[in-house]
C-alpha cells in the first residue's frame, strides 16, 4: 500500500450490512474495504489503513492509475434505492476528518466510486448528500454562483476541464458526463449544457487534480 492520497466512497448495494460484511470478508469474492458503516451508524474496520483493500477495481483519478494502492475505501450500508440513513451519515462525518488528518488528504480528494470508474460504477449514487460533506469541508461541491462568474467558458473544453479535475480522459465521454453530473449537476439531462461547462471550468480552476501525488 502506497501512502493514501484518496478516499473513495461506495454503497454496498446489499440488503444488510451483515451480508455486505460477509461478502467483503470472503476472499473468494476478491472485494474488500477499509471501513464499513451500517445504517445504524456502527463502524467496522475490515482492513488496516496501511494495507491495500480491493474496493475500487480498475479506475483512475488524475495520474493515479492504481486506485486501490493509493486510497482508503469506505463502504456505506445502502442499496442505492433510498436515502442514506442519518446515523450512517453522522458516523461518516466523524470518520472522514480523522482519515483526512492522518494522511493529509484534502477535501477535493474525497470522491465517489463513480468518479474513479465512470464507465463501470454509479455509487454512491444520486441520493448521496455530497453537499452536506462539502458544507463541513469534507468534500467539494459545485458553486453555481461562482461558476457563472468564470470568464471564457467554452463547451469545447468541457472534457479538458473534467480531466483537469481528475476524471479519466480515456473513459467514454458519456460516462464521464454522467459521473460528473452525479456530483455536480444532477438535474441536467442530455448532452453537456452550459451549466455543465461553467461548473467544470470553475472546479478545474479551483481544484485541479494534483498530478505530483502518487
Amino acid at each position: 500500500m502506497e501512502r493514501p492520497n484518496l478516499i473513495v466512497l461506495h454503497y454496498t448495494a446489499m440488503a444488510t450490512a451483515e451480508r455486505a460484511c460477509a461478502r467483503l470478508c470472503d476472499p473468494a469474492h476478491e472485494v474488500s474495504a477499509h471501513y464499513l458503516i451500517s445504517k445504524a451508524g456502527h463502524i467496522q474496520q475490515l482492513v488496516p489503513e496501511d494495507r491495500r483493500a480491493w474496493h475500487a477495481g480498475a479506475g483512475r483519478w488524475g495520474d493515479v492509475m492504481d486506485v486501490n494502492s493509493h486510497s482508503i475505501g469506505v463502504e456505506l450500508d445502502n442499496d442505492g434505492q433510498g436515502a442514506f440513513a442519518e446515523p450512517l451519515m453522522g458516523t461518516l462525518m466523524q470518520l472522514l476528518p480523522q482519515i483526512m488528518q492522518r494522511h493529509d488528504i484534502p477535501p477535493e480528494r474525497v470522491i465517489g466510486h463513480s468518479d474513479v470508474a465512470p464507465a463501470r460504477k454509479g455509487d454512491p449514487g444520486a441520493l448521496f448528500d455530497w453537499a452536506r460533506l462539502a458544507d463541513a469541508g469534507l468534500a467539494i461541491a459545485a458553486d453555481f454562483a461562482q461558476a457563472r462568474r468564470v470568464s471564457q467558458v467554452s463547451a469545447t473544453r468541457f472534457y479538458t476541464d473534467l480531466a483537469t479535475i481528475g476524471y479519466d480522459p480515456t473513459a467514454p465521454r458519456g460516462a464521464q458526463l454522467d459521473a460528473f453530473r452525479l456530483r455536480h449537476n444532477r438535474d441536467a439531462t442530455g448532452a453537456e449544457t452550459a451549466d455543465d461547462a461553467t461548473v467544470a471550468r470553475d472546479l478545474a480552476h479551483r481544484f485541479p487534480v494534483d498530478r505530483t501525488l502518487r
